[in-house]
């Protein structure tokens, strides 16, 4: 990981470059032993294809930019494993940056939406006063509020859970405690989407390296294992648009694979991009039936006292927002127990998920400890 948040000067494929070589550093290997690159970069221009020349990797094996928005991270891993899987490469490095923060700019207009241009259905969406992404996400959030009685302080409960979490990660962007009452009194984003429902705007990278376990096992670092792993993209219906999302495909598949259930999970870390798209992964996952969501996150289960720890660093409502990899990098950290004061004792099991567009994209993994494996 290289440093996140309002790092100002370094380009994205700066960032990608040198989250490469940190993560070759600490798993134990040199660049020229890394046969597989692939790459994947946020609102900003990605390091692409070039990233293999700037590191100086002449023996790639494999090399690919991918994009599935939020749920790039996963995939990533996922493709990277079936390739050493195969032998089509040995050792690949997966990596994410992104660099949408610039001086005297606000961090909202990152994600504005005008980097697409207003032509075609994005300029339709524009006349209709959706301008965003939060604008998507607030009317899904809205739906399933008119269908289920979900409520914006249930929401409320996700945000205040996590930024506890965040108080015990030094690398998190935001710390300080907030109550609920914090929460309701933060200003309206798109209703009913305070600002404290939203994710964050950071600048950084990070990568990991995908090995087999054998090679895995001599390294720098306790192995993770990839013990399962789904996707899932079907496509937008109107239908069930804000009440089921592309989660509800992937996470049964992915746990099918690993050969384990969600009572069997130690720790849980979702794509948080707001509180209410953490509520419905739930949901989709099963931890909770279809419309107790918003019961469930309020009952007092998440946060560092609660039975279901779940983004442990903060995610990216206080942590650091690097899409998918928000949550995939956590996920290494507890799995290896180097959580420091946030470490969950019980970490043998952690399921991560990846949500791209408006819940229109999915990837799940399954990772395991040594342990586990």
């Amino acid at each position: 990981m290289t440093r996140i948040g309002k790092v100002l000067g370094p380009r994205t494929i700066d960032f990608a470059a040198q989250a490469v070589r940190l993560a070759a550093a600490d798993a134990g290997l040199r660049l020229a032993d890394i046969d597989g690159l692939l790459t994947s970069s946020g609102v900003t221009p990605g390091p692409g294809l070039a990233l293999g020349r700037m590191l100086g990797l002449t023996g790639l094996r494999l090399s690919c930019e991918m994009q599935s928005f939020g749920a790039t991270a996963g995939a990533m891993v996922q493709y990277a494993s079936m390739a050493v899987m195969t032998g089509m490469a040995q050792a690949v490095a997966c990596v994410f940056a992104d660099a949408p923060l610039r001086e005297g700019r606000p961090a909202g207009g990152a994600y504005d939406g005008s980097r697409f241009g207003p032509q075609g259905w994005r300029g339709l969406l524009t006349a209709s006063g959706i301008g965003s992404a939060t604008t998507m996400y607030a009317l899904a959030a809205q739906r399933h509020m008119t269908t289920y009685g979900t409520t914006s302080e249930q929401l409320g409960h996700v945000a205040v859970a996590q930024r506890r979490w965040a108080a015990r990660n030094p690398l998190a962007q935001m710390r300080d405690p907030i109550t609920l009452d914090d929460h309701q009194s933060s200003r309206w984003v798109s209703e009913p989407l305070h600002l404290l429902d939203c994710c964050l705007v950071s600048n950084g990278g990070i990568a990991v390296i995908v090995t087999s376990a054998e090679r895995a096992a001599g390294l720098a670092q306790p192995t993770v294992h990839v013990l399962g792993w789904a996707q899932s993209h079907p496509g937008r219906s109107r239908d069930t648009f804000g009440l089921v999302s592309a989660g509800a495909g992937a996470g049964q598949a992915a746990l099918a694979m690993a050969g384990v259930g969600l009572a069997d999970i130690d720790v849980v870390e979702l794509y948080d991009c707001y509180t209410y798209t953490v509520m419905i992964t739930l949901e989709d996952y099963g931890f909770c039936a279809k419309g107790e969501g918003g019961p469930f996150v309020a009952s007092g289960v998440l946060g560092p006292d609660g039975r279901l720890p779940l983004n442990t660093g903060g995610g990216e409502l206080s942590g650091y927002y690097l899409w998918g990899m928000t949550p995939l990098s956590e996920a290494v950290i507890q799995a290896r127990g180097h959580g420091g004061e946030r470490q969950v004792a019980a970490h043998d099991l952690v399921l991560v998920s990846g949500n791209g567009g408006v819940l229109d994209h999915h990837a799940t993994l399954v990772l395991g400890s040594a342990a586990a494996a």
